[in-house]
């Protein structure tokens, strides 16, 4: 056999829009902490743009985080706290969905403290794969000394806060832009 009768590759196909069919179906999966979790309790609403700024309403995001104690997947929380630390929800149509959960608390790691945050995942139609990036809470003091967060140019780390436009119950906001001028940082994990 010579070299000419191999398999030539082709190009990788792009995700979706039919990925979150099946797996994203429920609600529910944006409730990560029960009514019983200890802790400050949070909606958390995302909305994803792409480079025009038009809402993706195919999405999907899955969120993974620590309790308010900081702690992942805790063997120690209360009977009946229903904690999973993982939501997964799609987009609306107006490229948005909503979480249930708790704010977490600073995670103790072996390089430091890293300020309070959650992990996010997304796919969406035109990713050749899933991109990651992180949540974290605009005036939280502890965005000085997380070991993340120094990695990332000062001047793009407000794309990775979440705000809140009022200090009632209103939900806090968190638009993961996709591409252009103030794109989100994603994470090569």
């Amino acid at each position: 056999m010579t070299d000419d009768t191999r398999p030539i590759a082709t190009p990788s196909q792009t995700v979706g829009p039919f990925f979150h069919f099946g797996i994203a179906k429920d609600d529910s999966l944006g409730q990560i902490a029960g009514e019983a979790t200890p802790g400050e309790r949070i909606q958390l609403r995302i909305r994803v743009l792409d480079g025009d700024g038009a809402p993706v309403p195919d999405a999907l995001l899955e969120l993974y985080q620590a309790d308010a104690g900081g702690r992942y997947g805790s063997p120690t929380a209360p009977a009946g706290a229903s904690f999973t630390g993982f939501g997964r929800l799609a987009t609306h149509a107006d490229g948005t969905c909503l979480f249930e959960t708790v704010r977490p608390g600073p995670v103790q790691t072996a390089h430091g403290t890293q300020a309070p945050h959650i992990l996010v995942c997304l796919l969406a139609r035109g990713l050749l794969r899933q991109v990651y990036t992180r949540i974290y809470f605009a005036g939280d003091p502890g965005h000085d000394v997380d070991p993340i967060l120094e990695l990332v140019p000062a001047g793009r780390r407000q794309t990775l806060l979440a705000s809140r436009p009022d200090e009632d119950a209103s939900p806090w906001e968190f638009t993961l832009r996709l591409q252009g001028d103030a794109e989100t940082v994603f994470f090569d994990v």
